[in-house]
């Protein structure tokens, strides 16, 4: 219980730390499940989840989601992977916290106004982008900071641990700001569209000079493959998405050969037969 009231001290006093906790074992470990560890920016500790190299590892990577303002996940086999004598596997989640997860919101439309409570019942910040005040109101999206503006002429300045999702009203607006958040820090970057849409972006960012590697960064169509159609489904699978991003886990992000490209000498891009996908 000890590190537990560490960790409530630590949010109470707004003390950067990570609360390290173990959630898988396979074979001999020093520490079972539900093991606990908190680790402070500086690298001290509260408890124990083995100590060894294991630890330090943990210690180290703890370190690394509080300056990045993330969660993770580390797994390893104590005696592969570090020469320890336990024989077994063990598993951590590193629970940043430091501060909320932010979401950047672009857009202020159907889907981002479903979107927006879920996050908040989810314990994400949200601000929301959008050029239309009579979109952007206080009753559409309570408890989130608006920002009423073009956000593709001034795009905002952003930290590593962001969460970006661009749905705003216009095509043309949602590939300014693909090229241009493609060049800040983010954790992760959605955009919503069918796969003709993703592919007209790339064959034009690609024309503007842009590598096929940071474009694969990019997670669209956004949100996990449920089915969805309607705003509020669709905003079911964002958030589905963003909620397995902050566990630990990855996700799908844009691969470059299975998207439709044009013929050679121009950017339409005809849907292939069969595909359904939410569009702006």
């Amino acid at each position: 219980m000890h590190v537990l009231r560490a960790a409530l001290d630590a949010m109470r006093d707004g003390r950067p730390a990570a609360l390290c906790t173990v959630i898988g074992v396979d074979g001999s470990a020093p520490r079972a499940s539900s093991a606990r560890m908190l680790v402070y920016e500086d690298g001290d500790i509260v408890g124990t989840i083995g100590g060894g190299e294991w630890e330090r590892r943990v210690i180290e990577a703890a370190v690394a989601c509080i300056d990045a303002r993330t969660h993770g996940r580390l797994k390893a086999h104590l005696t592969r992977d570090l020469g320890m004598c336990c024989g077994g596997a063990m598993e951590v989640y590193i629970e940043n916290l430091a501060s909320q997860d932010h979401v950047r919101l672009f857009g202020a439309g159907h889907v981002a106004g479903a979107l927006a409570p879920l996050l908040r019942q989810l314990d994400f910040t949200v601000t929301v982008y959008d050029e239309r005040e009579e979109w952007l109101t206080e009753a559409r999206f309570p408890d989130c900071e608006r920002v009423l503006g073009d956000p593709g002429r001034a795009l905002p300045a952003t930290e590593p641990g962001d969460f970006l999702i661009i749905v705003t009203h216009s095509h043309q607006l949602d590939q300014a700001l693909l090229q241009g958040l493609l060049e800040r820090p983010f954790r992760y970057l959605g955009m919503i569209g069918s796969r003709a849409k993703i592919a007209k972006f790339f064959v034009r960012l690609r024309a503007a000079g842009l590598d096929e590697a940071a474009f694969s960064r990019v997670c669209a169509p956004i949100g996990l493959d449920i089915g969805a159609e309607t705003p509020a489904e669709i905003a079911v699978s964002i958030a589905a998405e963003l909620v397995r991003v902050r566990r630990g886990h990855s996700a799908p992000t844009v691969a470059m050969s299975e998207i439709p490209l044009p013929a050679r000498g121009g950017d339409g891009v005809a849907t292939p037969p069969g595909l359904k996908a939410p569009t702006t």
